[in-house]
């Protein structure tokens, strides 16, 4: 981890298009600005891993889509599907 130290207004850059300006600092809290392009999404760090598992959680099937999946595979019908 690179560890900087800046003072308001200050900013540092990520890559050739990310600036991280610091803002204001009041107490313990650091106020920052973040200048991406659209195309570079940023998240606080829990809201992403929020998103992680929502995402993960939609890719997963239940197990009552699996059982219906593999009867289908199996040529046997479902209760839904009728004979």
């Amino acid at each position: 981890m690179l560890v900087l130290t800046r003072r308001p207004q200050q900013s540092i850059t990520i890559g050739n298009d990310v600036i991280v300006t610091v803002l204001e600092i009041k107490g313990d809290s650091v106020r920052i600005g973040i200048q991406a392009p659209p195309e570079v999404q940023v998240h606080r760090a829990e809201v992403y891993a929020q998103l992680q598992d929502e995402n993960t959680a939609a890719a997963s099937p239940s197990s009552e889509a699996v059982a219906a999946f593999l009867q289908r595979v199996k040529g046997n019908p479902t209760p839904e599907q009728g004979l």
